[in-house]
């Protein structure tokens, strides 16, 4: 017995040995660069994620997780364009009004069952039954997918929703009208496919580690809320042989410059930069300081809806604290790091889109201010008479710079007196929805790559208009679009619409700006959207 034993653990130690100097010497597959024996990645978040559960997710940061622990349709390759993920192969019919996807017969869940198109059946009927209460169960409308308003409103069940299984392997999509960016929009977590059984069985704890069931290429291991989420190789996932990264892990901090100086430290391979220190970082370390261009926007809403103050539905006064602000002091001196004072909603990275021009995009900050004071006068409001009000933003250094700049802006060119008023992200979030604030910071990413990700949001019926913002011009316009091989005429009536109206107030419009590990190699820098993978990621010997 004392023999066998031996054996045993002398197998098992030189398995170990093997292995660990197997790791020490491996190589790149593609590249032949040497890889790290620890493949961890460990990144920055700001704040904890509003979920993990794709069809309730409503941030960026849940959805960087979700993107490694699910599998939708589709996914992006490091430029951004469309490659198989579940979904093999996928075709539309030429009016472009029923999409077709063709699942391979080898994804598999991290239980062992086989992914079929069932699954994908059930995601998206969940997303839009109201008893879900998905944050972006308008995103399955503006998919122009058949009966997607009217199971969302609860005029038909979820099951009357154009999507049917044509066997396990078959999924298909009927629209109300041809969608020529259809495909792309399978990317977003909403899309994803989630597990009945798990569901059924857990109910809300069904996103708990032990109990999660995913398709992606990690699986949940440890979630500390407001600290720490972590994510380890599924060996289940079809394509796990192609997988390096071991482990990734989300820490969260909620101050940029403690999560630089965990960084600095070597706590982290991805970390922030906060604002006004791009360049002096960008010196020191040219090599870890990146930026590049995003799709994403910045901009404070008005609160436009019966709860809003009467002073913001004068046109003149939203014009007037609009054309008070200096753009060029908040990229150039505040924030420093490559992003581009902003005119219109949305951003000129957008495939397709040109940034048309806006009549006060053409005047000199002078002109703006002097114009500014003109309408607040007219509005009824000065130094003599201030206007007052609270603006909120979500907690974060760089939020709080923007704010304060912008009140001193409104005081001493208007008279302003603007409180500011920042918040916990899922209690802003929740404010925010329920339109019980007055001006308030936002901020959109495009969930894909074309104009309407952004100019739907500002539509009567969409579900992250927080400021309740209705013109039936833009809402016939975006409709008319949704048909069109080029909307490019329709996007720029629109942004001039905006312009005229000012429902928001366009700040800038994004850099993807962090420091990033040199070890750390695959990041997609010419992804504008960044989705993403850490499977695509790898990290290299010192």
């Amino acid at each position: 017995m004392k023999r066998i034993l031996t054996i045993f653990f002398a197998i098992i130690l030189g398995s170990f040995l093997s292995s660990s100097l197997y790791a020490a010497k491996l190589t790149h597959p593609v590249t032949g660069e040497k890889l790290a024996a620890d493949q961890t990645f460990t990144y920055w978040a700001l704040d904890e994620h509003s979920s993990i559960d794709p069809q309730i997710v409503e941030d960026v940061s849940g959805s960087d997780i979700i993107r490694d622990l699910f599998e939708g349709l589709l996914n992006q390759d490091a430029d951004g364009n469309l490659v198989p993920g579940v979904a093999e192969s996928w075709s539309a019919n030429d009016a472009k009004d029923v999409y077709t996807f063709n699942l391979r017969k080898n994804a598999k869940w991290s239980n062992g069952d086989t992914v079929t198109a069932y699954d994908f059946v059930y995601a998206w009927q969940r997303a839009v039954d109201p008893a879900t209460a998905s944050p972006y169960s308008w995103f399955m409308d503006i998919m122009s997918i058949k009966n997607g308003g009217a199971a969302i409103n609860g005029d038909v069940p979820p099951s009357e929703l154009g999507v049917k299984a044509l066997d396990d392997f078959t999924f298909q999509v009927e629209l109300t009208a041809s969608l020529p960016y259809f495909a792309a929009m399978t990317t977003h977590a909403t899309t994803f496919p989630t597990h009945k059984a798990t569901i059924e069985k857990y109910g809300a704890d069904w996103t708990k580690p032990g109990n999660m069931v995913s398709n992606g290429a990690y699986v949940l291991t440890e979630h500390v809320i407001n600290e720490r989420l972590v994510r380890e190789r599924n060996s289940k996932y079809w394509n796990n042989e192609n997988t390096i990264l071991e482990k990734v892990v989300a820490l969260v901090i909620p101050d940029e410059n403690q999560g630089l100086a965990r960084y600095q430290a070597g706590e982290l391979d991805k970390g922030p930069v906060p604002s006004g220190q791009f360049k002096k970082l960008k010196a020191e370390f040219p090599d870890e300081a990146t930026s590049f261009p995003r799709l994403c926007n910045y901009y404070y809403t008005f609160n436009l809806s019966d709860s809003g103050i009467e002073a913001f539905k004068d046109v003149r006064v939203r014009h007037a604290m609009s054309y008070a602000i200096d753009r060029n002091i908040i990229t150039e001196d505040i924030l420093q790091a490559g992003q581009i004072p902003a005119y219109t909603f949305t951003p000129g990275a957008t495939a397709g889109f040109e940034v048309p021009s806006v009549a006060f995009s053409k005047m000199s900050q002078a002109e703006r201010d002097s114009k500014a004071v003109e309408l607040m006068e007219a509005a009824g409001y000065g130094k003599d008479n201030p206007l007052s009000f609270t603006m909120i933003y979500n907690t974060s250094e760089g939020h709080k710079k923007i704010a304060t700049v912008m009140a001193q802006m409104w005081k001493e060119k208007l008279g302003i007196n603007a409180t500011m008023e920042n918040m916990e992200w899922k209690t802003f979030l929740d404010i925010r929805s329920k339109q019980d604030f007055e001006i308030a910071r936002g901020a959109w990413c495009g969930d894909y790559n074309e104009a309407s990700t952004f100019l739907d949001l500002l539509t009567t019926p969409s579900g992250y208009n927080d400021g309740k913002y209705s013109n039936a011009a833009v809402d016939k316009l975006m409709s008319e679009a949704k048909t069109l091989t080029d909307a490019s005429s329709n996007y720029t009536t629109i942004e001039r619409i905006l312009a005229a109206e000012m429902p928001v107030i366009p700040l800038y419009h994004y850099a993807g700006v962090f420091m990033l590990n040199t070890q750390l190699k695959g990041w997609p820098y010419d992804n504008v959207e960044q989705n993403w993978y850490s499977r695509n990621l790898y990290k290299v010997a010192n």
